[in-house]
């Protein structure tokens, strides 16, 4: 017996050295998906069409990989916003399973960050989608007001024979700048840096891995919205984390739908590699790793960053198999007929100035709120809504977010200051009838800076930021300077505008809370006094009191308002002329 038991316990000695030893090569690839914004199936749900980019095209390239591949499938957060299908199950079908939990468990999905989009579709969507994955939701930096302790998993590890691969979620600290808190109650979200510094010693300590990966729902370019390397919870920090915290490998991004594939130095001068696809799963990267160990016990890592591009292959059958039932119930969902247009609306012309389709938008925002004014900018870039019937996909061209609409208080002066600083960052300042409307971004030679990625020419700053007001009759003068191109004539009938009287302002919540800076960084309000000008708030969101507002009416007929113009009138349909040509290039 004596001899017997030795042996259990030497088999068991030998059993464990063998499971914790480390493999002497190794090679593994890893995936990110990130801010795919509903782009599931191969059909654009809003635009009636087959879609450039879907998960089912991602599915079909995985089965491919996975045949002689270890693979590591990640997603980088925002995927709960953009086509109909989320929004249905986010909002519509909540007695289900959501589609993406179905989907990504089906995919067989290792670890995910959520991101701001994910957070804007509320508690009960993304508290459900939590418990309905099989693998963890991740950002150290959400953390809850209560204790400090991560909201989601601050990081995971994934054991591949042996070799241990740590990776940490962060996301973007912007969140409370653009969605109302009942969102998000009960969570801060941290400095990206901040808890980089605090999270990467707790792993390398903790679980020692073989690998360090980064998974940040947040951009590469830390100057967006004219802030610098060192402003505190900058949106945009994965390069500055890359950077100023020693250990990562590779750091995987998202948030800004951009292509990146960048090796980059540490303060310690290590390489670290920084990749992020473009959006609407049109694009996936891919880490190529190959660990050699050294006489010391440690491995020896060659990196190669990929970027695959979706169009290459078609949806995988089995996928669609799969899902072929929820697939027809969102088609039905966005085939219903909500009322008639008698003439056609087109997003595009709102970049130039009046527009059908912002003044509908206004008038919609007027009734709903019985606001005195209302502000609005083109959300979509170049939609189109035909003339004739309007189904509840094309709501989702009227209208691209699921915001609420606030009504908030703001005197004569402050919507004077939120208009001049919405065309401070829209319009130029024009010398001549030969120069452009609008502000482009500049090249070294100052010219407009052209983009082969986008096959067009490109704005400075973002078209959905160009808003402009209804209730009020005004005048744009493009000759004149930064803060002083707006001159306020009129309430709409006629009365008096007093610049030291109070009018209610209807606008959406992403603006409400200070997204874009106009309330902020324009009219000067601070966040406590954004919450304190606040008279309501819808309770569901403004796609879906627009829809109802269409249904009500059944016929409807987009008018254009005539309630602002732009001077020099000549200069401005020069202008206008040629730098549509320069965007629709």
């Amino acid at each position: 017996m004596k001899n017997i038991s030795i042996l259990i316990l030497l088999f068991f000695f030998f059993s464990c050295t063998n499971d914790n030893k480390k493999p002497e090569h190794y090679t593994l690839v890893l995936v990110e998906t990130s801010d795919v914004h509903g782009a599931i199936f191969d059909y654009d749900f809003i635009n009636d069409r087959n879609a450039s980019g879907s998960l089912s095209k991602v599915q079909t390239y995985l089965t491919g990989l996975r045949k002689n591949n270890n693979v590591i499938l990640m997603d980088n957060g925002d995927i709960l916003q953009g086509q109909p299908v989320v929004y249905y199950y986010n909002y519509d079908n909540v007695s289900d399973k959501h589609i993406c939990s179905k989907v990504m468990n089906y995919m067989q999905y290792d670890v995910a960050t959520i991101g701001n989009h994910d957070i804007e579709a509320g508690h009960a969507v993304y508290d459900k989608l939590k418990n309905e994955f099989r693998f963890p939701w991740l950002a150290a930096n959400a953390v809850k007001k209560s204790d400090g302790l991560p909201y989601f998993e601050p990081y995971k590890i994934i054991d591949k024979d042996g070799v241990k691969i740590a990776i940490l979620g962060l996301i973007t600290p912007g969140i409370p700048d653009w969605l109302p808190e009942e969102l998000w109650t009960g969570i801060e979200f941290n400095d990206m840096v901040e808890s980089a510094k605090k999270w990467v010693p707790i792993i390398m300590e903790k679980e020692n891995p073989d690998l360090l990966v980064g998974l940040f729902h947040s951009g590469y370019d830390y100057t967006y919205g004219n802030v610098d390397y060192d402003t505190y919870k900058n949106e945009n920090a994965s390069l500055i984390v890359a950077e100023q915290v020693p250990g990562f490998d590779i750091v995987f991004i998202g948030h800004d739908h951009y292509t990146w594939n960048e090796k980059i130095k540490n303060i310690n001068g290590d390489e670290v590699i920084i990749l992020g696809p473009a959006n609407s799963a049109r694009q996936l990267v891919t880490a190529s790793v190959e660990l050699k160990l050294n006489s010391e016990g440690k491995y020896e890592k060659s990196i190669t960053g990929n970027v695959i591009e979706m169009s290459a292959y078609k949806a995988d059958s089995l996928f669609n198999l799969e899902f072929k039932n929820e697939f027809n119930e969102v088609k039905k969902f966005v085939s219903k007929e909500v009322g008639v247009f008698e003439s056609p609306v087109y997003t595009h012309k709102a970049l130039y100035g009046p527009s059908e389709f912002i003044d509908l938008i206004h008038q919609i925002q007027l009734e709903i709120s019985n606001a005195d004014i209302s502000f609005a900018a083109p959300l979509s870039f170049n939609s189109v809504i035909n003339e004739g019937p309007v189904y509840v996909r094309d709501m989702f061209k009227l209208y691209r977010f699921e915001n609420f609409l606030y009504t908030i208080n703001l005197t004569g002066k402050e919507i004077d200051k939120y208009l001049e600083y919405s065309f401070a960052n829209w319009f130029n300042t024009m010398e001549n009838e030969n120069d452009h409307l609008l502000l482009f971004k500049l090249d070294k030679n100052g010219n407009p800076e052209y983009s082969e990625k986008y096959n067009s020419y490109l704005l400075l700053n973002n078209y959905y930021n160009f808003d402009v007001a209804s209730g009020i009759k005004y005048v744009v003068d493009v000759t004149k300077s930064v803060n002083d191109k707006v001159t306020i004539i009129s309430l709409s009938n006629d009365e008096q505008f007093y610049m030291d009287s109070t009018y209610s302002v209807a606008v959406n919540s992403y603006r409400g809370n200070g997204g874009g800076g106009h309330l902020t960084n324009g009219v000067g309000l601070s966040k406590t006094e954004l919450i304190d000008r606040r008279i309501s708030s819808t309770d569901k969101d403004l796609r879906y009191y627009m829809m109802k507002w269409i249904e009500e009416k059944q016929s409807v007929k987009p008018i254009l308002k005539n309630e602002w113009s732009v001077y020099p009138v000549d200069w401005w349909l020069k202008a206008k002329q040629k730098d549509k040509e320069l965007l629709n290039k």
